[in-house]
Formats: structure tokens, C-alpha cells, sequence
């Protein structure tokens, strides 16, 4: 996984950050660090650990992925609800942070959160804040749609391209 660095006073394009970290991830390379008028953006793979917390975020995992031991088989009758479930939730996207960082719903403690789950989001509508290197990104939605989970506690560690929300598209 990819650690990202900023520095500068600038907002960042987050769509060029993600860029430049599957580039990194996808290269040979170790290290990638670009200077652009007051911002410098440092990408580096790392297999440490990134804010004291572990080195990868666990995901969510997809209903039906973990079933009890003693769990009897489901009738076709209970399967068929399941099933169409499993359908509607295969069409949902994702959507991931483009840094490490810490996640937040709102952009202070005494705001309203950004969405919560049930809300239909427009394309560039905040949904939350990836705070990094006391830099406090948007993170804004890239597609509009409802919002079915949120996966990140509030004020918690997220890692680039940790999913954050899942998001039925319109």
C-alpha cells in the first residue's frame, strides 16, 4: 500500500493524487515526490505502520461472506430473497480515499454530518473530510446516487483506497 504526503497551502486535485498513487503501486518504484508551485505530494510504498494503527484497514465484507459453522443450508423459499440482494448490492460502487489520512463525517464536532446513510448524493457534493498532515481534504462524490453503507467510523484512520462508502448509482 501506498502512503501519501502533502505539504503546501494549495487544495490538491484528489483526482491527480489518485493518479499519481496507482502509479507508484503499480510501478517498480519505491518513492515518487512531486513539486508544484507551494504543494509537494510524496507517495511511497510502505509495509509499515501508518499513524500508529495497523497496516491495513480491514474492509468490509460482503453479506452472505461469513456464515455460522452450525448454520442449516436456506430453503429455496429463504434463498431467493437472498439472492436478490446479493443482485442489488453487486450494481453499488464504491467509493475510496485517495490518502491516508483520518476520516470525518462532518467538518467540525458542533456541524451536521455530510450524508448519512439513505441520503441521494449529486456529483461534487461533500461527503466527508480525509484529514492529512493537518491539511483537510473534501472528498467530494465523483458520481450521484444514494448512500447505502458508510464503512469508516468518524475520526478514525482510513488507508488510500480504503472504501469508505458504498453508494447505489443512479
Amino acid at each position: 500500500m501506498a502512503k501519501a504526503e502533502r505539504s503546501g497551502g494549495q487544495n490538491m486535485d484528489i483526482s491527480k493524487v489518485r493518479e499519481l498513487v496507482k502509479l507508484v503501486e503499480e510501478s517498480g518504484i519505491e518513492e515518487l515526490e512531486v513539486s508544484h508551485l507551494d504543494t509537494t505530494i510524496r507517495i511511497q510504498k510502505s509495509a509499515g505502520q501508518l499513524f500508529g494503527g495497523p497496516a491495513m484497514m480491514p474492509q468490509a465484507m460482503p453479506m452472505g461472506a461469513i456464515a455460522p459453522a452450525a448454520a442449516a443450508a436456506p430453503t429455496a423459499a429463504e434463498a431467493a430473497p437472498a439472492a436478490e440482494v446479493d443482485a442489488t448490492r453487486g450494481k453499488w460502487k464504491d467509493v475510496r480515499s485517495p490518502i491516508v489520512g483520518t476520516f470525518y463525517r462532518s467538518p467540525s464536532p458542533t456541524n451536521p454530518v455530510f450524508v448519512n446513510v439513505g441520503d441521494h448524493v449529486a456529483v461534487g457534493q461533500t461527503l466527508c473530510i480525509v484529514e492529512a498532515m493537518k491539511v483537510m481534504n473534501e472528498i467530494d462524490a465523483e458520481f450521484s446516487g444514494t448512500i447505502k453503507e458508510i464503512l469508516v467510523e468518524d475520526g478514525t484512520p482510513v488507508e488510500a483506497e480504503g472504501v469508505m462508502f458504498l453508494v447505489d448509482p443512479d
